[in-house]
Parts: C-alpha cells; sequence; structure tokens
C-alpha cells in the first residue's frame, strides 16, 4: 500500500526505510529538506509541504506522525487535520501522552478523520530488526494499516498488537518505557556494585557477555550493557548524567493516580532527576545539616564559591 510518513529524524526515517524495503510506496515530509533529500535517494516521493505530501498520496490517506511529543507533534497533526479528507487517517507513531491521544482522536473525529496511537520501541535497531508496534484505535482502522504495520514488525505475526481503543497504545507504550527504566536502573547498579569490588579486578564487558547465555538475566538490555562495555569498561569519556523523556514521568503519575505501587520505577526516575541535578542543592544541605548537628567537618570548594578550581 501507500502512505506518509511526517518527521523524519532517526526514527521516522528508518520506518519509511523499512516500509519502502517491504514494497510500499512512501512519500516523506520533513521541517528540514536535507532528510527528505536523503529519503528521496532511497525511493521515497518528496513532498515538501504537508499539501504536496496530500495531493501525493490517493485518498483515502494513511499518514504516519513520527515526531517528539508535544508541541511539535501538536501543531503537526493539527495541521493535518486541516488539509486532510474526510475518510483519511492519522497514526501518532512518537511517544505522545496517551491523554493527548484520546483528545486529538476526537478533535479529528470531529472532521471525520481517523487516528491510531501507535506505541513503537525498537530505537536505531528497528530497522535492521523490526519494531515493536503496541497500537490503539477502532479495529477498521487497524485492518486498513495492517500491511503496514506487518512489515514495520519483526514479524506479519509477531512484535505488534491492537491492543485496545484509541490511546491504549501510547499507555502500554508509557508503561513499556517505565519497565525500561527500572531494569535500565538495575543493570547500572549491579555493574556498579562489582566495579567497586576492585581486589577481584573484574572484567566487566567480560560479565556481560556471559550473562548474554544462558542466564536468567539476559535481555537486550544486556547485549546493549556488553556493547557499551566493550571499548572502555570504565566508561571514562561518558558524563554521569542521564536525561529522561518524560514517560517515565508519565507512568509514576498513572501509578499515583491509580494507587498502584511501583517503587522501582519511582527510584529510577529519581535517581535520573538526581544525576540532572547540576546544582545540587539538597545534597549540600545534607553535609551542611551533618556539620550543625554533629560537628562533623563540611566538605566546601577549595575557593568557597561554590565551584570546584
Amino acid at each position: 500500500m501507500e502512505t506518509g510518513v511526517v518527521g523524519l529524524g532517526r526514527m521516522g526515517a528508518n520506518m519509511a526505510r523499512r516500509m519502502m524495503a517491504g514494497g510500499h510506496r512512501v512519500v516523506v515530509s520533513n521541517r528540514s529538506p536535507g532528510p527528505i533529500a536523503q529519503l528521496a535517494s532511497e525511493g521515497a516521493v518528496p513532498a515538501q509541504s504537508r499539501e504536496e505530501l496530500k495531493n501525493s498520496l490517493a485518498a483515502p490517506r494513511a499518514v504516519w506522525v513520527v515526531l517528539p511529543a508535544g508541541d511539535v507533534t501538536e501543531q503537526a497533526i493539527d495541521e493535518l487535520g486541516g488539509l486532510l479528507d474526510s475518510g483519511d487517517l492519522v497514526i501518532d507513531g512518537g511517544n505522545s501522552y496517551y491523554r493527548d491521544s484520546i483528545r486529538r482522536a476526537e478533535k479529528l473525529r470531529a472532521r471525520g478523520i481517523g487516528y491510531v496511537d501507535s506505541g513503537t520501541s525498537g530505537g536505531v535497531w528497528g530497522l535492521e530488526n523490526g519494531y515493536s508496534l503496541m497500537v490503539g484505535g477502532d479495529e477498521p482502522s487497524i485492518a486498513r494499516i495492517r500491511p503496514l504495520l506487518e512489515t514495520l514488525a519483526p514479524g506479519p505475526d509477531r512484535g505488534w498488537g491492537h491492543v485496545g481503543p484509541v490511546g491504549s497504545g501510547h499507555f502500554v507504550k508509557m508503561v513499556h518505557n517505565g519497565i525500561e527504566y527500572g531494569m535500565m536502573q538495575a543493570y547500572a547498579e549491579g555493574f556498579s556494585l562489582m566495579r567497586a569490588k576492585q581486589e577481584f579486578g573484574l572484567d566487566l564487558h567480560q560479565v556481560a557477555e556471559i550473562w548474554r547465555e544462558g542466564s536468567v538475566v539476559r535481555s537486550w538490555l544486556l547485549d546493549l550493557t556488553a556493547n557499551a562495555l566493550q571499548p572502555d569498561p570504565t566508561l571514562a569519556g561518558i558524563e554521569p548524567r542521564v536525561v529522561d523523556s518524560g514517560e517515565g514521568r508519565w507512568t509514576a503519575i498513572e501509578a499515583i493516580e491509580q494507587g498502584v505501587a511501583a517503587p522501582v520505577i519511582l527510584s529510577a526516575l529519581n535517581v535520573r532527576f538526581t544525576s540532572q541535578d547540576e546544582v545540587g542543592f539538597a545534597d549540600r544541605l545534607l553535609a551542611a545539616l551533618r556539620g550543625q548537628f554533629g560537628g562533623h567537618a563540611v566538605p566546601t570548594f577549595p575557593d568557597k564559591t561554590g565551584s570546584a578550581t
């Protein structure tokens, strides 16, 4: 079949490539022209504007939006909503908040335009291995884009599924990312503990490779851990700062609202917040309090200005 793709970042561009490799006609649109030209050289149909994208697709159209969550996705879907015709379909393949997906679907439905939310996992490896797709929407919409879903997934009958109504796809992906936070944190803490046991002289890359075969903790994240440790097991060149995409926060909020205990996910999220705290005010106050009540020495920077010299 044919489809459009709006947003040619690493995820969107590779999804377009995988669909093209599966024999589909793909019309591509992007804010900057470079990625359009690159995909066009690989066989995609270029569209320099959203209107050109619409005119390059036969009705009823199916257009993927693969953009960062938030305003940029909101603006793109609003623009498509004003251009597309009744009977067309918008698929949000980004990491949107599921409540936003429900709201956007209602807005498009008033114009006769369908909406599918596709929680998408696979990262930069999705082009080669296929994407895990958690799809929300009505049955006719899912059936209509099934050939595309089967192409994007690791196999026609695996790695993807219609999980429920609109919003459910991004909800499941949100929880998926919360679990990912916890798994990553467990690996990070375990390898940190082994590194601290210096008298054993452990080769952390070797340990990761051992665990990859037959171990109950083997996983794709462990495979990636081994890849990361191979060039330098000390990771000396990497800044100890971990950003969060927002989905861990949404998962934490949902857990609180539903009254569901999620201590591992919340703890992993808090560790990321700590790593992002460049001021370190809370830790400074803790050090000061130890000096106040116990007379303990309070560490200070050499120049006492708040920055190391």
